[in-house]
């Protein structure tokens, strides 16, 4: 399609199927992470993708992030906040520091690329797309898990107030809630793993990039300010222990 789609987190997970994927239908892909080795690598194995070192807790790394994806090809038409970390631990054991490292990679970084991109999209005669990557654990729990919770609940309630505050340049802005999307070892679930879901299958990050491209359709103009959920029906099915 030959547009501009900037990732970041795209060096492993969702983030790299995202990044072969827009590739692979001719978006120039420019991507961000701290993880060297695996960003070079996927640079050199996907043609129309460009590995920038970034570390999206540093606004100014997220600035030259931005500054560079313009640079090297002159627009920016789609952005997908995907970048990401958890520490799951008790309440009672939760740092300072680790509060603060999840909900600066996670929600403080969603901010600040979709403001420092949305500057360079509003050039756009056709304005530009923005995603961000949410969870279902906005909307359910379990235990030990409050900072990433907090800023998957954050990046929700922030991805209407974008939606709004861009509406005048022509910015769509959405998010997408994914369930279990195993990343690693999918060969290796039980099927009692799969039965959980009413798809009758665990997900996988095809799965996440599919609603991306639905998101992000040139033609797609009427979807701005939502949440979509890819998760296999699990937050819908009732549970009772027998």
């Amino acid at each position: 399609m030959n547009r501009t789609v900037i990732i970041t987190g795209g060096a492993n997970g969702i983030g790299e199927e995202l990044v072969k994927q827009y590739a692979a239908i001719g978006d120039k892909v420019i991507f961000a992470d701290i993880d060297v080795k695996k960003g070079k690598s996927i640079e050199s194995n996907y043609e129309n993708s460009h590995f920038v070192e970034t570390d999206v807790r540093n606004v100014q790394d997220i600035k030259q992030f931005i500054q560079e994806a313009e640079r090297t090809t002159g627009r920016i038409d789609i952005l997908i906040n995907n970048a990401g970390v958890s520490r799951f631990k008790s309440p009672f054991e939760l740092t300072l520091e680790d509060w603060d490292d999840v909900i600066n990679t996670n929600l403080r970084s969603t901010f600040f690329c979709s403001k420092e991109a949305a500057k360079v999209m509003r050039k756009n005669s056709a304005g530009g797309f923005i995603v961000n990557i949410a969870s279902t654990r906005a909307s359910m729990s379990e235990p030990g898990s409050e900072a990433y919770a907090a800023t998957k609940g954050g990046i929700v309630a922030l991805t209407h107030a974008l939606a709004a505050s861009f509406s005048e340049e022509r910015i769509k802005v959405n998010s997408i809630s994914p369930g279990w999307i195993e990343t690693k070892d999918y060969e290796n679930l039980r099927q009692v793993d799969h039965d959980q879901h009413l798809s009758k299958r665990v997900g996988t990050p095809a799965d996440i990039a599919k609603a991306c491209f639905y998101l992000t359709d040139p033609e797609n103009d009427f979807v701005t300010g939502s949440n979509i959920v890819v998760d296999g029906g699990m937050t819908r099915k009732m549970i009772y222990e027998h």
